[in-house]
């Protein structure tokens, strides 16, 4: 599973630790395709920093139709698909009697479907040895506050489906885990941020995470050494977990 001549396609990869996640991989020797929504600017500058390497999509996870066909998109561009990062999501902070219909929509379309929609295309295109990392959250696992009850839901969904879903594709080699990142410093939750004092005590390192700690463990996952791990749930928390 040398990366020379593959395909890797990031959900979400226009900022924050999406955008680590492909650089990593395009360094790495991937050629990659990523999505955005709203954040033309940066995919562009994303996709300028490497010459044909790289390519920006813009694709919407919340449509059953973009994510239907997110996969043909990248057949279509670069031959093939080896390695899928399910990336893009959203963060819900409402409390249980404030939480509305549209509002529990909203976190599992983005969150739950447009995993299975992305994830189904890309095992269908996938040859032998085929890489699926889904990206969770530890609030899959342990949630420390109030108000996030419908985003730990979907996270531990994600990693639920990891777990189902090595066992489907486990017969053809594509192994598939889910990372799940604690207090990780990025724009939408600096380490300097609103949260980071709550945050950061409740980590056995007392810090926040780097972006591109978690891009380094899925460049491990998307490579050959890690063969034999499928079904893992993999945290990268700084302790948050512990």
């Amino acid at each position: 599973m040398e990366p020379d001549h593959r395909t890797a396609l990031v959900t979400g990869g226009s900022r924050g630790i999406g955008a680590a996640i492909v650089r990593r991989l395009a360094e790495d020797g991937y050629q990659v395709a990523f999505t955005y929504l709203h954040s033309q600017k940066a995919a562009d500058q994303l996709e300028s920093e490497f010459s044909g390497r790289v390519a920006a999509l813009r694709a919407d996870a919340a449509s059953v139709e973009e994510m239907s066909g997110l996969v043909d998109r990248v057949v279509e561009q670069f031959g093939g698909l080896d390695v899928l990062v399910n990336n893009a999501g959203v963060f819900s902070n409402v409390p249980m009697w404030d939480a509305t219909d549209a509002e529990f929509d909203r976190v599992v379309n983005i969150n739950i479907r447009a995993v299975f929609l992305a994830s189904r295309a890309a095992a269908r295109v996938m040859g032998d040895g085929g890489r699926i990392i889904l990206i969770g959250s530890v609030n899959g696992d342990r949630i420390p506050f109030d108000g996030v009850a419908l985003y730990g839901m979907s996270k531990a969904a994600v990693a639920a489906l990891a777990k189902g879903w090595a066992r489907d594709l486990g017969p053809r080699g594509i192994t598939v885990n889910c990372i799940q990142p604690g207090p990780i410093d990025t724009d939408l939750n600096p380490a300097d941020g609103d949260f980071a004092e709550a945050l950061k005590p409740i980590t056995a390192l007392n810090r926040y995470g780097k972006v591109e700690e978690v891009a380094s463990l899925v460049s491990f996952l998307a490579g050959p050494e890690s063969g034999y791990i499928t079904g893992a749930s993999l945290n990268i928390d700084g302790g948050f977990n512990a």
